[in-house]
This record gives C-alpha cells, sequence and structure tokens, in this order.
C-alpha cells in the first residue's frame, strides 16, 4: 500500500495545505528549545565555565567542546527519542488493522511534506518579480531563505529563488517520501524531525558550533542518498536537450558547494532548468564567495522559478508512479508465483 499511501499523503496536502491553526512542527520546535536552553552551555548558565571553542583547565576532563558535544547528542536524543518511540508504537498497534496503520501514516507523511508549501512560496516570489514589483518579491524571498535580500535586483531574487526552490525540494519532499519507502511511519518522523533540528541547531555560531554538531551530521546522513536520488531525478525530468547537461553539472559542480547535499541537487537542478545558479551572495552583510552551478549562462528570470516548481513537480510525478508500479508488482508476484 506504499504507492497509495503516498498519494493520499499528497491529496491531502495538495488540498489542504499545510496546517494553519496549530502544526506539530511548532509544538516540537518549543519541545526542542526546551532541551536546548537546559543542555546547551551557552545557555545553561555556565558561560563562565564553558567557552566553546577553547579549552577549560577548570572543567576537568572533558574540554568545553566535548562538554558541548555530548550535551548536544543528548539533546537531540531527549527532543526526538519520544516522539520516535511514539511512531513505532503506533505503527505497531495499528499493525492488525491495514486501513487503520495506512491512515495514521498518511496523516504523518502529509504532516511531513512541504509540497504546496513550497509551491506557494515560490508563487508568490514569482509574481511580483514577474510585475517588477522588487519589494513584494524581496519580502517574500526573506521568508524562505537566509541571505540578505534588501538589494537584490530582478536576477538575483530569481537565482536565490531558484535555488530554493531546487533545495527545498529535496529536503521538504523527496527524502520525506525516501524515508517514509524505506521504513514508513517511524521513518518520516526521524526524517522530520531531525531536519527539523538541523534548521534550528545546526549553524556555525558560538552557541551552536559544537552543540548543534551531532543534528547537522545527522541531517547530513539521512539526507545523503535522498539527495542524489533527487538530483538524479532532476536529471530524468530536464526539460528536453538538458539532461546530460544537468548529469554534468552535477557531477562537475556538485562536489564543490559547501553542503555535501544540496551541492548535487542544485548542480542538477540549475543545469536541468538550463540557468546560471551560485555565486557569491550576502548573509548578514558580508558577501560570502560560493561556486558556480549550471552554465555560465543565462541569468534566471521570474518565469525560471515557475520553471524549478515543475520539475520538482515533474519529479515528484516520477517517484509516485514508480512507486505505484513497484507496488503493482510486488502484489503480482505474490499472488501469481
Amino acid at each position: 500500500m506504499t504507492g497509495l499511501i503516498m498519494l493520499l499523503a499528497l491529496l491531502l496536502d495538495w488540498r489542504l495545505g499545510e496546517p494553519k491553526a496549530w502544526h506539530p512542527l511548532v509544538g516540537f520546535g518549543r519541545w526542542a528549545n526546551h532541551w536546548q536552553t537546559k543542555l546547551n552551555p551557552c545557555l545553561a548558565g555556565q558561560p563562565q565555565k564553558v567557552t566553546v571553542g577553547h579549552s577549560d583547565p577548570e572543567s576537568g576532563w572533558l574540554s568545553g567542546e566535548a562538554k558541548a558535544l555530548l550535551a548536544g547528542a543528548l539533546a537531540w536524543l531527549l527532543a526526538v527519542g519520544p516522539w520516535l518511540a511514539l511512531a513505532v508504537l503506533i505503527n505497531q498497534a495499528s499493525s492488525a488493522l491495514p486501513w487503520l496503520n495506512a491512515l495514521c501514516t498518511a496523516l504523518g507523511l502529509y504532516l511531513a511534506l512541504g509540497w504546496q508549501s513550497l509551491l506557494q512560496h515560490a508563487r508568490a516570489i514569482a509574481l511580483p518579480l514577474s510585475q517588477k514589483q522588487l519589494p513584494e518579491a524581496r519580502q517574500a524571498l526573506a521568508m524562505i531563505v537566509s541571505r540578505d535580500t534588501e538589494q537584490l535586483d530582478e536576477s538575483q531574487i530569481a537565482k536565490a529563488s531558484c535555488e530554493s526552490v531546487l533545495e527545498n525540494g529535496s529536503d521538504a519532499i523527496f527524502a520525506a517520501l525516501f524515508w517514509f519507502i524505506v521504513a514508513g511511519l517511524p521513518g518520516v518522523v526521524l526524517y522530520r524531525l531531525a531536519n527539523t533540528l538541523d534548521a534550528m541547531w545546526g549553524y556555525k555560531t558560538p552557541t551552536f558550533l559544537y552543540f548543534g554538531r551531532v543534528a547537522a551530521r545527522t541531517d547530513d546522513l539521512l539526507n545523503w542518498l535522498p539527495a542524489r536520488l533527487c538530483a538524479l531525478s532532476y536529471c530524468l525530468m530536464a526539460a528536453k536537450g538538458n539532461r546530460r547537461l544537468a548529469w554534468r553539472c552535477w557531477h562537475r559542480q556538485g562536489s564543490g558547494w559547501k553542503s555535501p547535499n544540496a551541492g548535487p541537487v542544485m548542480a542538477s537542478g540549475a543545469g536541468a532548468l538550463g540557468i546560471a545558479l551560485g555565486g557569491s551572495a550576502c548573509y548578514q552583510g558580508q558577501w560570502q564567495p560560493r561556486p558556480l552551478l549550471g552554465p555560465s549562462q543565462p541569468e534566471p528570470q521570474a518565469q525560471d522559478i515557475l520553471q524549478a516548481c515543475h520539475l520538482v513537480n515533474r519529479s515528484l510525478l516520477l517517484w509516485l508512479v514508480l512507486t505505484l508500479l513497484a507496488n503493482i508488482g510486488h502484489w503480482w508476484l505474490l499472488n501469481h508465483v
């Protein structure tokens, strides 16, 4: 029933979108912040004893870095563990009733997906940008990227938007589907909560440099294979004539990106769309050099944001069709062999 559950979850997301009143991930964020406040050495009332980045001779046999790493690992387990255990319990308790198990899994997958939310954010940027309303486009872009957006021109707004759509297509859609296919409801819960903690703690700042390292590395590990399957999907579903370009960009440029998983996805997507992505970007007032992705020209425009959404949708359709065909093949083998 994997394909049918996936279809039901996608239909729920398509029809209902992201929950407006209360999203479980909002509650999880408060839960995670509770443990971070208690355990992060930089926030737990011990700043005079633990200075992240330096060994503390008064802290015993563990350095400040090691204590922060262990605290981050413990916080990760306390934040994720109870909800993962609950998912396993629900999965086991409902296993005797396939319809109930399918419903619970579909609901969990729906809550983990960010398909329609991603498309809505992209359209909110593309529409004003196509009408040359740059302030509105910058404001909408600021909701989905961490870079500075105040001074971006039309092409830079389109570039940042395309990069976000391609990367978040992997994080918010395909990785969740991958872990659903591999491990059902527990896999979905594990991935989505790990990905949320990376978004909360996975920063190279004094507060999170060591405390958030376990969250960042766990997310990298869980995303490694899904990101490459997503990059492959972008290659296969590229516009006619761009499939080889997408493949070349992935293998020649993907490994040069600072993120081991975002690089292959965005390089493949840039080639699939036939546009230039990457390059320098401004974060917190400082321009940071980044490798180029895709062909050197042309620079993306407003319509390319929608083309990036179409690429994500085509890749999603590919995953759904392949999953349904695999289910049909499995059913046929069980009944005819």
